[in-house]
């Protein structure tokens, strides 16, 4: 019988075949995905018009990242892969193949309900405004700096009150990316979400130094464990210096593990700060964890920690289809957060706290969704229509997961999505539909 140890390098090698679309190439590029189907009934098309795809407001995606700068400055080339330790503020430009082309004339593509290549988006340029001000320690040599810290900052809260005063909506929805990706993935990842929800809001890729290599998985976790001081640092700036009333982090895969541990520490520092003293994740909204390459135990241990107080509400998406969480949890040995738990397999612990504290944590089993399973059945909160609907919506409404159109087991307090969920979501959106603050 193999040992443990080869079963794991065995393991290691699959999960390096399996994860290679996560891959960037330079330039890289993305593809408009799926239209989420809250787009089809008007949820997200309410500033429909004819602009051309180039024309995206404010210039393009604000961005911070723990990446070294580039030498180059050519499309695929601003930063490298290797870490900052400073987290580096600014902004990317957006192109498109085909900027000729109105966003009207690509949504009745993207409505088709199949991926095209037609219009591929990147990152045609980035501005930097300099380093981070919170993320400089006395311990490290941020280096040769142009703007100041403090200055540098300064512009970046401003330009993310500028926006917010733009679209009228006073919410920041921080992007995370995986492993295995570049600079731009991130990007163009949250330039893609942003224009599916009307541009509401300002969108922030956070893009920590990652590594295109199937070989990277060991080094890319933990790197990703290692940020969490600077996406902390990232979210207190914005707490403390903007006009944002509601701050939202997407993690997805390996991001999450920054994104969980993050939350762990700001609810350790929570502990002991004086009543009406400043408190980590003040403005925090919605945190999802999507995919989630956290091992399921030390989780638990967050939980225990305080993680559910930080943030008004904790989304969690989980698959059984989920072929790239099945070969990581081979190669760690250690069960995945985002590996869907089936109904007679769920700790009783975990269903009371699911029933007793929905108000604060939804855990959804998005198996049964349509396109789960396309790819390796990791990237689905883009593929499938049904889960991009559900985290737009979310993010957009902060509606009640029952209203947007989920059904929750009484006895696990697990929630999925029926087979007429497509219905109950429009159904829900069309008589509540709240206003837009």
């Amino acid at each position: 019988m193999p040992s443990r140890r080869l079963i794991r390098a065995a393991a290691f090698l699959a999960f390096g075949l399996v994860l290679q679309a996560c891959a960037g190439k330079a330039p890289p590029a993305l593809a408009l995905m799926p239209a989420p189907d809250a787009f089809d009934i008007g949820a997200f098309d309410r500033a429909a018009d004819d602009r051309p795809v180039g024309d995206i407001p404010d210039g393009g995606i604000l961005y911070a990242t723990g990446r070294q700068k580039s030498a180059g400055n050519a499309p695929g080339d601003f930063y490298t892969t290797e870490r900052s330790l400073v987290v580096h503020l600014g902004e990317a430009r957006i192109s498109v193949s085909r900027p000729e082309i109105t966003w009207r004339q690509a949504r009745e593509v993207a409505l088709l309900k199949s991926p095209t290549r037609d219009y591929p988006i990147q990152v045609s340029g980035v501005t930097e405004y300099g380093v981070l001000e919170g993320s400089v320690t006395p311990y490290l040599d941020p280096g040769p700096q142009a703007t100041p810290p403090a200055s540098a900052t300064a512009q970046f809260t401003s330009e993310v009150n500028r926006r917010l005063e733009r679209t009228g909506q006073r919410d920041v929805y921080i992007y995370v990316h995986g492993y295995k990706v570049t600079f731009d993935n991130p990007v163009l990842v949250a330039a893609e979400m942003w224009h599916f929800m009307g541009y509401d809001g300002v969108f922030i890729a956070y893009s920590w130094p990652a590594t295109p290599e199937a070989t990277a998985y060991v080094g890319d976790v933990d790197t990703a464990m290692g940020m969490a001081r600077n996406l902390r640092e990232l979210v207190r700036t914005l707490e403390t210096k903007t006009k944002a009333e509601r701050i939202h982090i997407i993690g997805y895969s390996a991001g999450t593990r920054l994104v969980s541990r993050t939350l762990e520490q700001m609810a350790l520092l929570n502990r002991d700060r004086p009543e009406g003293d400043y408190r980590y994740g003040s403005r925090l909204e919605n945190v999802f964890l999507v995919s989630s390459d956290v091992d399921r135990s030390v989780f638990g241990a967050y939980l225990a920690d305080g993680i559910l107080d930080v943030s008004r509400h904790l989304i969690i998406y989980a698959s059984a289809k989920d072929e790239a969480l099945r070969i990581s949890e081979g190669i760690t040995g250690h069960q995945r957060l985002g590996e869907a738990l089936a109904a007679d397999a769920v700790p009783p612990a975990l269903a009371q706290l699911l029933k007793s504290r929905a108000d604060r944590i939804s855990y959804i089993d998005v198996s049964a969704a349509p396109n789960i399973e396309s790819g390796n059945g990791h990237g689905y909160f883009r593929g499938s229509p049904w889960v991009s609907s559900d985290l737009m919506v979310k993010l957009m409404y902060r509606l009640d997961p029952e209203v947007r159109g989920l059904v929750r087991d009484p006895r696990t307090g697990i929630l999925t999505f029926p087979a007429d969920y497509d219905l109950r979501m429009q159904t829900a959106l069309g008589s509540v539909r709240p206003p837009r603050p």
